[in-house]
């Protein structure tokens, strides 16, 4: 497999069709907006992003947050919450999907 040329790289992470907009309009740049209005709206910080895709008026991201923390750390509770934001990564919504102990292993 040959790596992207330079041009291409500049595109990775966009939507198609969709150029970047107040760096907002990258994934990366998505992510950090919406994260941080994630945090100042809720007080809870983010540990890490799980998910995202493309919606189809912005994306939606699923992030993970501790929601208890308690030692040792394996038992703490988490919680993975479904983020919506539109494409310039402005929050639009949010809800909790689930919590879980952070040493639990979803059944296959």
């Amino acid at each position: 497999m040959t790596a992207p040329r330079r041009d291409e790289r500049s595109d990775l992470g966009r939507r198609p069709g969709h150029a970047a907009r107040g760096g907002g309009g990258t994934m990366i740049g998505v992510v950090h907006s919406a994260l941080a209005q994630f945090a100042e709206l809720t007080g809870q910080e983010p540990e890490r992003v799980s998910g995202m895709r493309a919606a189809e008026d912005g994306w939606s991201l699923l992030a993970d947050v501790v929601e208890l923390e308690r030692i040792p750390s394996t038992t703490s509770v988490l919680a993975t919450y479904r983020v919506d934001v539109d494409e310039d990564g402005n929050l639009r919504g949010y809800e909790r999907l689930r919590r879980f102990v952070r040493g639990a292993v979803d059944p296959t």
